[in-house]
């Protein structure tokens, strides 16, 4: 199976995935994909959390703290493309979009 039917398999963590593997090999991915899945679903969690924080500095008029959480933000942002968890067009799109927003204060 590949590495994205077990992810999808394993959303809860208290599977017995010993049960579906056969080979030693096969069981060792799937702990990887449990791990490696708990592990990406915190760092996206995380840069959700700072875009809704710019978002609701920039809701709220306040520019000061919307540039300060924007390069928090951009931090978290960048270094999610860099493993792999987003997309480097998705996050280019999502900082335009609000340095914009931010500018237009």
């Amino acid at each position: 199976m590949k590495a994205r039917l077990y992810n999808s398999c394993f959303r809860n963590l208290s599977i017995n995935y010993k049960n579906m593997a056969n080979s030693a090999g096969s069981k060792k991915r799937a702990r990887q994909a449990v791990k490696r899945n708990k592990h990406n679903s915190q760092i996206r969690a995380k840069v959700r959390t700072f875009i809704k924080k710019v978002s609701y500095a920039i809701d709220a008029g306040d520019k000061k703290e919307a540039t300060s959480g924007f390069t928090e933000m951009q931090k978290n942002v960048d270094q999610a493309v860099s493993k792999g968890l987003m997309h480097k067009n998705q996050a280019a799109r999502k900082k335009s979009r609000i340095i914009a927003q931010i500018k237009a204060l």
